[in-house]
């Protein structure tokens, strides 16, 4: 399986620079089983679509304003991507720099502060220490800068900072919104609620390896970013009551997949039985994967050659997917973080199991 099998052809024009003035108004792209019809709807037909009993689940995490600025004690310019909270003032963090920085070199923050390098981690990454006024986390927060995707060729605007979390945001640690979730406001969460649906939550964390792309030609080859997730007992709870009644599991979103997928294990019968859990995960969804734990996905358009990509067509057959994705070119639907969505419903397929 080649990364190159998953590249597409993408007008720039077709890359959502913004978001529209209200959440609901987006396009949603519907995606049956086998060769029915595509249906070209709205995010607020949704209700219309589930069926009362059915479970909505969220990633309720929230995103940091992770980007900051600096320099180093020789004057260079130091760009800071945290990547993750770990606590006690410590972060694990991507620098844009021209030369490695020292091990115990300081970075004087533009905001105010410092921060010591304390190591080096993997390919890319530093351990830092901040030393500022606040609690790292709450100092980011009037002192950050939201850090939009590299595909949005703007500098954050006063929307983005409402505008890029979801209503439900509150579990702080993210570098990238769950972008699915971009689309429900109020109004369509009310309307969900009066049609008899259920919404749960997990948390995952989405960091900045999100956006990188697979570097390797071959795609068994290729290694996923670590990502913090929590599958608490409630929702456990919630996902059994639903299938018991009948109901139906929605995933808003692919880090949902990857979360409840991370807390899946096997029974002797060869099902998925979710289980609570927390802690990292590295999982790698791809086709020929059996994506256990949701009945239908509710997910934005995502970049070519990503893993992302790869998990939805481990979802609803690559083939499909592909011709869903041309259809939305020729519709001039929104794609990536700011644009338009799609339900996709399963394909039948040969189980294999991923990269945990």
């Amino acid at each position: 399986m080649k990364t190159s099998d998953f590249n597409y052809e993408l007008p720039d024009a077709l890359i959502a620079q913004a978001p529209l003035s209200e959440r609901s108004a987006s396009r949603l792209l519907l995606v049956p089983t086998a060769l029915a019809a595509f249906g070209d709807l709205g995010i607020r037909d949704l209700p219309l679509l589930l069926q009362p009993g059915d479970l909505l689940v969220f990633n309720d995490t929230r995103v940091i304003p992770a980007r900051l600025f600096g320099h180093k004690a020789t004057g260079g310019r130091v760009e800071i991507m945290i990547e993750r909270l770990q606590g006690e003032g410590r972060a694990l963090a991507q620098l844009g720099v021209s030369k490695p920085p020292q091990i115990g070199s300081k970075i004087a923050l533009d905001a105010g502060g410092q921060a010591e390098v304390l190591e080096r981690v993997g390919d890319g990454f530093w351990t830092l220490h901040f030393d500022v006024a606040e609690p790292l986390e709450d100092w980011l927060q009037h002192a950050g800068q939201l850090p939009l995707p590299p595909y949005i060729q703007r500098p954050p605007g006063a929307d983005d900072a409402e505008r890029y979390q979801t209503v439900f945001a509150r579990e702080i640690g993210a570098v990238a919104a769950p972008t699915a979730g971009l689309h429900f406001d109020e109004t369509l969460l009310e309307s969900l609620r009066a049609r008899g649906i259920d919404f749960g939550y997990v948390t995952l964390h989405v960091g900045a390896g999100t956006f990188q792309p697979v570097r390797v030609d071959d795609v068994l080859q290729h290694r996923m970013h670590s990502e913090w997730l929590s599958v608490g007992a409630g929702l456990v709870e919630q996902v059994q009551r639903t299938r018991a009644a009948g109901g139906r599991v929605i995933a808003v979103g692919t880090t949902v997949v990857r979360a409840l997928e991370s807390a899946t294990r096997l029974n002797e019968a060869g099902d998925g039985e979710l289980q609570p859990f927390e802690g990292d995960t590295r999982i790698f969804i791809y086709p020929g994967y059996r994506i256990r734990s949701v009945d239908l996905l509710l997910t934005n358009f995502h970049l070519p050659e990503s893993t992302l990509l790869m998990l939805v067509s481990a979802f609803a057959g690559k083939t499909r997917v592909f011709a869903a994705y041309e259809h939305a070119v020729r519709e001039r639907y929104r794609f990536f973080s700011y644009g338009d969505a799609m339900l996709l419903f399963p394909q039948e397929h040969v189980q294999q199991e991923p990269d945990a």
